[in-house]
């Protein structure tokens, strides 16, 4: 079994597969006669196909255990999928790039509290994976008429382990 390590979330490292939501180094301005202040435009949310359109979800995601298995990951063909957690918590991410059609090697970021992902449109990702606890997450997903879900099963797990286990 392939063991990887899963190393901080950056947006320079996460680029190739979209974009990490955060404020800290975001664009942002004073709004609402400066009582509030806007992070600008972080994230491209992306919806194609027939009668395509923007869904907000909330999904409450159970922990996963680790190290752990990575059996499986998914895309989705006609739109962006954004995850922000609603709890300054951290949680997995893995994505692999895409080799002719297929996932290649995994990649797996811990991203810190207050992180959020935006997996760009055709973007091979794991499901959503918390850490330690149950955690909620603000989803920006696409709704329409075309299937939005491919999977892909490995023929053998991928062993993720956190930073500190060895």
């Amino acid at each position: 079994m392939t063991r990887i390590t899963a190393r901080p979330l950056t947006r320079e490292a996460f680029a190739p597969f979209g974009d990490v939501i955060e404020t800290l180094g975001a664009e942002s301005f004073l709004i609402n006669d400066g009582k509030c202040r806007r992070f600008h435009d972080l994230a491209k949310v992306e919806a194609a196909g027939g009668n395509a359109r923007v869904l907000i979800n909330i999904f409450r995601g159970q922990p996963y255990s680790f190290p752990h298995q990575l059996k499986m990951v998914e895309r989705h063909p006609f739109g962006s999928q954004a995850f922000m957690p609603l709890a300054p918590r951290t949680f997995l991410v893995a994505v692999c790039p895409d080799e002719a059609g297929k996932p290649g090697m995994p990649q797996a970021f811990i991203t810190r509290p207050g992180q959020g992902v935006n997996y760009a449109r055709n973007t091979w990702h794991a499901v959503l994976t918390p850490i330690g606890e149950e955690q909620d997450f603000l989803v920006i997903d696409r709704g329409g008429e075309e299937n939005n879900l491919e999977e892909y099963f490995f023929n053998e797990p991928y062993e993720i382990h956190l930073p500190e286990q060895s």
